[in-house]
């Protein structure tokens, strides 16, 4: 007898597809509004975004939403998203080497031990996560972006239900043609170097940019290269737009891996002794394209189809053993959008087929092989209705189910090979939004978000399947205000949120090499956060204009329900996020071609074991930027830029691995020294 889930997921398939190639569809006279307009994030200006798939005002969005444009992502050197994530209240962004990076949000993710999870990531509607749940937009080059925003918490249908939230990357669109070249080089042999172009004619619009960055950086075995290529492509129609992107990266990076304290505080430059002496290293390859095809059924109804795909082999030389692992995946995304005067509604699918193998070897022994195939389904919905032009509201929900299957292919240890089918699970969401005037608006929302454990969690040690270990799940709850005041010339967010989180999957390290997941009981994650934009100084000539951005994160994360080894954890603060984050960003054009730019972070204190035992203190640090813009007739425009980050010198820890072990007589590693003062130059031409 046929599988019902299987016919059910084929029916849906096809319904999209016999709307998709609908060849009675009418012409419409206007695109309708779910095309993002290009270049529209304005400091102080309205902003347009895509956050719930319906494109609409950021004044009138039913929950939190943050946007960087083009502008913000230039105001560091550009090569290392961190520093401008951190900038977003409720993100924090560790990096321990170019190639080591952890995104957490809403203090979700932050025991992942070496990258990021429970946070879903998009690029051009291109999902970048991977089946289980690990993403990396930080891979792709920061000045290669138009503009990024960011959903925090549970997301629901907007983005698959990731319990952090989402982080969507959207690529430039400009309207004229246009080459651009940048180059910059800075302390520890830094070059970064870019080449961009935009060509448009009367219905095409071809778009790439090929980008460079390489380091030597500040400690040992510390060296990084990587070069990426992505370019998108666009035609219209009077029925139908098709778009695509295709995204290539390459990169090779040394690991110097994290510190004991005693290293830490005296010898920052070293690199961990095991890593440094196998010249341990991490080389990747990665390519992923996706089609987008919107066609415009009714001037009311259109259906918008993509196909992609994604592929990487990588390759990790570690003082334990080598790890070899090779991932291909495909998938489909569609989505019906239909637009009325009073409501807006999407019903879509996400399906993604995924394929994962790896084996791990010592001294070209091999010790372990295996293949993943991985099944991720999901049917998401959203309506939002308008009852009056003050009062939004948005109703969505997502049903998901997702199952591996693992094969052994190392038979010398015996065969573990297994089949992991987790319960399907429904995510619903409610927000509203009340503009009470054109100055202030009200908004609140609850959702609900889950993470799957990875294929690797839901192994026990000795690699037998774990059929106990379940999926997270949560609920939040949020409210806030904007507020728009002063003749537009200060805008503020305040947002305050509740998580309440069961069955925490924990990442527990049983060795230096062996990993395994458990449930930890339940965690409360509690917060406010407050950003501010004010426009102090208006002035044509000297002293010229000054504008200032101000984020604030206070936030309570902590164990409600949680024994581990016979120790009771309950009451005690999640390690690894701090209490506070604060940012305070100045940017002065004393004269019009003349640009000054301050960046002030504090990150406050965090735990770094669950028993609380162990406390790492808060840190300020202080970035400075300028640039100057000049143009040379008939051949554009020139930017000199030069800048200092870490003024003060500040001894600090970039990133930090919790609940680290000592082996043998050394140290528990939790510690990965941040960069030290240092200096950076460059030029940008436009032409």
């Amino acid at each position: 007898m046929p599988n019902p889930l299987l016919l059910i997921k084929i029916s849906i398939t096809l319904v999209f597809l016999s709307c998709l190639f609908n060849t009675h569809a009418q012409t419409a006279d206007q695109q309708p509004p779910a095309n993002q307009k290009p270049d529209t994030t304005i400091l102080l200006g309205p902003v347009t975004i895509e956050g719930y798939q319906l494109s609409t005002r950021l004044q009138t969005f039913p929950g939190n939403l943050s946007v960087l444009g083009a502008d913000d992502l230039q105001l560091s050197d550009g090569t290392n998203m961190a520093t401008t994530l951190n900038t977003i209240p409720g993100v924090s962004m560790q990096s321990g080497t170019y190639a080591t990076n952890r995104i957490v949000i809403r203090g979700m993710g932050s025991r992942t031990p070496y990258n990021t999870n429970r946070i879903r990531s998009y690029i051009n509607d291109i999902p970048i996560t991977t089946s289980d749940g690990i993403s990396a937009p930080e891979e792709i080059d920061q000045l290669s972006l138009g503009r990024i925003e960011v959903l925090r918490g549970p997301s629901s249908a907007l983005y698959g239900s990731g319990l952090g939230g989402s982080i969507i990357l959207f690529t430039p669109e400009k309207l004229q043609n246009e080459g651009v070249f940048s180059l910059n080089y800075g302390s520890f042999n830094t070059l970064r170097t870019n080449l961009s172009g935009t060509v448009n004619t009367k219905n095409t619009s071809l778009w790439g940019s090929l980008s460079h960055l390489q380091s030597d950086g500040h400690r040992a075995n510390n060296e990084y290269n990587r070069t990426s290529f992505i370019t998108t492509a666009k035609w219209k129609q009077p029925k139908w737009t098709l778009n695509s992107t295709l995204l290539l990266t390459t990169s090779d990076g040394e690991i110097p891996s994290s510190l004991g304290k005693t290293q830490f505080e005296y010898d920052p430059k070293a690199a961990a002794a095991n890593w440094e002496a196998i010249e341990g290293h991490k080389k990747n390859q990665k390519a992923m394209a996706g089609v987008t095809l919107t066609n415009i059924l009714s001037p009311k109804l259109t259906n918008q189809f993509t196909l992609h795909g994604k592929w990487s082999d990588n390759f990790e030389k570690r003082p334990f053993n080598n790890l070899s692992d090779q991932t291909l995946s495909a998938g489909i995304r569609g989505k019906l959008r239909y637009f009325r005067p009073l409501t807006d509604w999407v019903l879509g699918i996400d399906w993604i087929a995924e394929q994962y193998k790896w084996k791990l070897d010592k001294d070209d022994i091999l010790l372990n092989e295996n293949r993943e195939n991985r099944n991720q389904f999901s049917v998401f919905a959203i309506l939002n209705y308008r009852p009056t032009a003050r009062l939004s509201l948005s109703v969505a929900g997502t049903v998901n189910h997702i199952s591996y299957k693992l094969t052994d292919l190392f038979a010398a240890n015996g065969d573990q090979s297994g089949t992991r089918n987790f319960p399907v699970i429904v995510s619903p969401r409610f927000g509203l939004n009340y503009a009470a005037s054109d100055q202030i608006a009200f908004y609140a929302s609850l959702g609900h978000g889950f993470s799957m454990p990875s294929p690797e969690e839901t192994l026990l040690p000795a690699g037998d399947v774990n059929p106990d270990i379940k999926p997270e799940q949560g609920m939040q709850y949020e409210a806030g205000t904007r507020l728009n005041i002063f003749g537009k010339a200060m805008e503020a967010e305040v947002s305050v949120y509740w998580i309440e989180l069961n069955n925490l999957l924990v990442t527990k390290r049983v060795t230096e090499d062996i990993f395994t997941g458990m449930n930890a009981g339940k965690t409360r994650h509690q917060g406010l956060e407050l950003l501010l934009r004010n426009r102090i100084l208006d002035f044509s000539s000297f002293p010229g204009k000054l504008n200032t951005t101000f984020s604030y994160t206070f936030s309570q994360n902590r164990f409600v329900d949680f024994t581990d080894d016979g120790n009771t954890h309950d009451g005690n603060d999640l390690p690894g996020i701090p209490d506070q984050y604060a940012q305070l960003q100045l940017s002065w054009n004393p004269y019009k071609k003349l640009e000054v730019f301050t960046h002030l972070q504090y990150t406050g204190n965090q735990y770094l074991n669950d028993a609380n035992s162990i406390k790492y203190q808060g840190y300020f640090l202080l970035n400075l930027k300028a640039a100057n813009q000049f143009q040379i007739r008939k051949a554009g425009i020139f930017k000199l830029y030069a800048g200092i980050n870490n003024l003060t010198n500040t001894h600090y820890a970039s990133m930090l691995l919790v609940n680290a072990l000592g082996f043998g007589n050394s140290e528990p590693r939790y510690y990965y020294p941040g960069l030290p003062r240092h200096f950076y130059a460059g030029v940008e031409f436009r032409f």
